[in-house]
Protein backbone atom coordinates (compact mmCIF):
# COMPACT_ATOMS: atom_id res chain seq x y z
CA UNK A 1 0.00 0.00 0.00
CA UNK A 2 2.98 2.09 0.74
CA UNK A 3 4.42 2.03 -3.11
CA UNK A 4 0.57 3.41 -3.90
CA UNK A 5 0.92 6.29 -1.58
CA UNK A 6 0.69 8.78 -4.61
CA UNK A 7 -2.52 7.41 -5.66
CA UNK A 8 -4.40 7.20 -2.26
CA UNK A 9 -3.26 11.19 -1.99
CA UNK A 10 -4.31 12.20 -5.03
CA UNK A 11 -7.93 10.30 -4.38
CA UNK A 12 -7.55 12.13 -0.82
CA UNK A 13 -7.64 9.25 1.13
CA UNK A 14 -6.38 9.21 4.80
CA UNK A 15 -4.82 5.95 5.68
CA UNK A 16 -4.88 4.94 9.67
CA UNK A 17 -2.86 2.00 10.33
CA UNK A 18 -4.70 0.29 13.13
CA UNK A 19 -2.90 -2.35 15.74
CA UNK A 20 -3.11 -4.21 19.39
CA UNK A 21 0.70 -4.27 19.75
CA UNK A 22 1.84 -2.61 23.03
CA UNK A 23 3.52 0.76 22.61
CA UNK A 24 7.04 0.10 22.75
CA UNK A 25 6.86 -2.42 19.48
CA UNK A 26 4.64 0.57 17.64
CA UNK A 27 7.69 2.85 18.24
CA UNK A 28 10.32 -0.05 16.66
CA UNK A 29 8.40 -0.55 14.05
CA UNK A 30 7.90 2.59 12.69
CA UNK A 31 11.94 3.75 13.70
CA UNK A 32 12.28 0.48 11.51
CA UNK A 33 9.73 1.15 8.64
CA UNK A 34 9.56 4.67 8.69
CA UNK A 35 5.93 4.32 8.93
CA UNK A 36 4.27 7.65 8.18
CA UNK A 37 0.52 6.85 8.66
CA UNK A 38 -0.82 7.73 12.27
CA UNK A 39 -1.18 4.49 13.82
CA UNK A 40 -3.12 4.06 16.50
CA UNK A 41 -2.60 1.29 19.69
CA UNK A 42 -5.96 -0.75 19.89
CA UNK A 43 -4.48 -3.02 23.42
CA UNK A 44 -7.86 -4.00 24.26
CA UNK A 45 -9.01 -4.28 21.02
CA UNK A 46 -12.21 -2.51 20.88
CA UNK A 47 -12.16 -1.77 17.71
CA UNK A 48 -11.08 -5.27 16.31
CA UNK A 49 -14.24 -6.71 18.28
CA UNK A 50 -16.67 -3.37 17.14
CA UNK A 51 -15.59 -4.31 13.56
CA UNK A 52 -15.97 -8.18 13.89
CA UNK A 53 -12.48 -9.09 13.82
CA UNK A 54 -12.27 -12.13 16.13
CA UNK A 55 -9.84 -14.74 15.95
CA UNK A 56 -9.33 -16.88 12.73
CA UNK A 57 -8.90 -20.45 12.42
CA UNK A 58 -5.97 -22.10 12.16
CA UNK A 59 -6.25 -23.34 8.90
CA UNK A 60 -6.91 -19.24 7.97
CA UNK A 61 -4.07 -18.51 9.19
CA UNK A 62 -1.08 -20.86 8.32
CA UNK A 63 -3.38 -22.52 5.43
CA UNK A 64 -2.52 -22.61 1.70
CA UNK A 65 -3.04 -18.71 1.32
CA UNK A 66 -0.74 -17.59 3.76
CA UNK A 67 2.24 -20.05 2.47
CA UNK A 68 1.45 -18.86 -1.22
CA UNK A 69 1.61 -15.13 0.31
CA UNK A 70 4.88 -15.36 2.01
CA UNK A 71 6.62 -17.42 -1.47
CA UNK A 72 5.57 -14.24 -3.31
CA UNK A 73 7.07 -12.12 -0.48
CA UNK A 74 9.98 -14.02 -0.60
CA UNK A 75 9.84 -14.54 -4.71
CA UNK A 76 10.24 -10.33 -4.48
CA UNK A 77 13.45 -10.19 -1.97
CA UNK A 78 11.36 -9.39 1.04
CA UNK A 79 12.91 -10.78 4.09
CA UNK A 80 10.51 -12.63 6.03
CA UNK A 81 10.33 -11.57 9.85
CA UNK A 82 8.94 -13.66 12.87
CA UNK A 83 5.35 -13.24 13.47
CA UNK A 84 4.20 -10.69 16.22
CA UNK A 85 1.94 -10.95 19.41
CA UNK A 86 -1.07 -12.59 18.13
CA UNK A 87 -0.84 -14.28 14.44
CA UNK A 88 -4.87 -15.32 15.04
CA UNK A 89 -6.32 -11.85 15.61
CA UNK A 90 -7.92 -11.40 12.52
CA UNK A 91 -7.43 -8.15 10.80
CA UNK A 92 -8.91 -6.12 7.95
CA UNK A 93 -9.43 -2.81 6.03
CA UNK A 94 -11.98 0.08 6.31
CA UNK A 95 -12.86 2.46 4.56
CA UNK A 96 -15.02 5.50 5.92
CA UNK A 97 -15.98 8.50 3.77
CA UNK A 98 -15.80 12.14 4.90
CA UNK A 99 -19.38 12.01 5.75
CA UNK A 100 -18.74 9.17 8.01
CA UNK A 101 -20.17 6.85 5.97
CA UNK A 102 -18.69 3.02 6.17
CA UNK A 103 -18.01 2.65 2.49
CA UNK A 104 -15.89 -0.77 2.56
CA UNK A 105 -15.43 -3.51 5.74
CA UNK A 106 -13.33 -6.04 4.56
CA UNK A 107 -12.56 -8.61 7.83
CA UNK A 108 -9.65 -10.57 6.77
CA UNK A 109 -9.78 -14.37 6.70
CA UNK A 110 -6.21 -14.67 7.38
CA UNK A 111 -2.46 -12.82 6.90
CA UNK A 112 -3.27 -13.41 3.15
CA UNK A 113 -6.78 -11.84 2.60
CA UNK A 114 -6.56 -7.77 2.25
CA UNK A 115 -8.35 -5.81 -0.15
CA UNK A 116 -5.42 -4.33 -3.42
CA UNK A 117 -5.05 -1.11 -3.34
CA UNK A 118 -6.66 -0.73 -6.65
CA UNK A 119 -9.42 -2.63 -5.26
CA UNK A 120 -9.43 0.42 -2.21
CA UNK A 121 -9.52 2.86 -4.72
CA UNK A 122 -12.23 1.65 -6.79
CA UNK A 123 -14.66 2.01 -3.85
CA UNK A 124 -13.51 5.30 -3.36
CA UNK A 125 -14.48 5.94 -7.04
CA UNK A 126 -18.04 4.58 -6.87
Amino acid sequence: MRERQADLTAQDVRVVVITFDNPFLCRAYIEETGLDWPLLIDEKRDLYRAYGMLRASLLDVWGPASWMAYLRELGKGQVLKRPGADVMQRGGDVLIDPEGILRLHHIGRGPADRPGVDELLAVIDR
